[in-house]
């Protein structure tokens, strides 16, 4: 069961990560761009937790090492957010988790985490499923790179801060999880309005409209699911491997893909069905090694 909880944890903050593209749509069709809905959510989520435990902030100031997890993160939510906005929701997700790849690396950089055969096995199994679904049987690697679009760039340099967000729990581990979460929701909060006013200033992000009851709506019970999916990501991310918890968060691929066939009337062919099996079926294989150890306790 302990190993268990960890991983439940990981597959809701998929899942409210992976579903995340329709309000974010909602609040762009009513004339929120995603940098100041971004930056909205998150300031609601840091007032929140400010008036749950009022001594956080001192506490989190007191820990200088939170500010790469703050950055890390803050940048995580910009990218992401404007990508799956924007851009095709299958193919941005997609490219963001290339990110265990960077995960791997950065956990074997950092945290002396050398990867295993059977996490190498995995990858492999992953990126073939993101070759099959991002790749047409017609296309080449160089006309799919030279298509890349600015939501595409967006995903993917969003999947490199969550890979090193990941590491970074995982390095402040035994640090306080309210601290964590203020630096991660801070960091949302503060990336987000810089990158917004940068923005407006040179003309490509319009400025917030009129408040009104249906996007605040919106907005506020999505500042509420992040908060939840953070505080899972905390629970998760900080027990298992940095590679483990890259790779069951994969799992957002297949909650995307489907909230998009459905929500949003994407057609699924074949080779994008099997590509999404083979990278849920690497994340599933990553819980494994902690089931068996789980029975051999029990």
């Amino acid at each position: 069961m302990q190993s268990f909880l960890p991983v439940a944890a990981l597959v809701f903050n998929a899942f409210v990560w992976g579903v995340s593209w329709w309000p974010f749509r909602q609040l762009h069709g009513a004339g929120l761009h995603p940098l100041w809905a971004t930056a909205l959510m998150y300031a609601l989520a840091v007032a929140t937790l400010l008036l749950a435990r009022p001594g956080v902030f001192a506490r989190t100031l007191a820990h200088p090492a939170l500010w790469l997890l703050a950055v890390s993160s803050g940048l995580t939510n910009v990218a992401f957010n404007w990508a799956v906005t924007v851009g095709d929701v299958v193919r941005v997700v997609l490219l963001f988790y290339l990110m265990p790849a960077w995960s791997v690396l950065l956990a074997w950089r950092v945290l002396g985490e050398r990867p295993t055969r059977m996490a190498v096995l995995r990858l492999v199994m992953a990126f073939a499923g993101v070759a099959l679904v991002m790749v047409p049987a017609d296309a080449s690697l160089q006309r799919l790179v030279g298509k890349l679009s600015g939501a595409d760039l967006l995903a993917l340099a969003g999947g490199f801060c969550f890979a090193l967000t990941n590491v970074t729990l995982r390095r402040l581990h035994r640090l306080p999880s309210e601290t964590r979460m203020l630096a991660m929701f801070g960091g949302g909060a503060l990336m987000a309005t810089a990158s917004a006013c940068a923005g407006l200033w040179a003309g490509f992000v319009p400025p917030p409209p009129a408040p009104a009851a249906g996007w605040m709506a919106v907005a506020a019970l999505l500042a509420a699911a992040f908060l939840l999916s953070n505080y899972a990501l905390q629970f998760g991310a900080t027990r298992l491997a940095a590679g483990t918890t890259a790779l069951i968060m994969l799992s957002e691929v297949v909650f995307a893909s489907v909230s998009s066939v459905l929500l949003a009337a994407t057609a699924l062919d074949a080779r994008t069905v099997l590509g999404g099996a083979l990278i849920l079926s690497a994340a599933l294989l990553a819980t494994l090694p902690w089931r068996r150890k789980a029975l051999r306790a029990g």
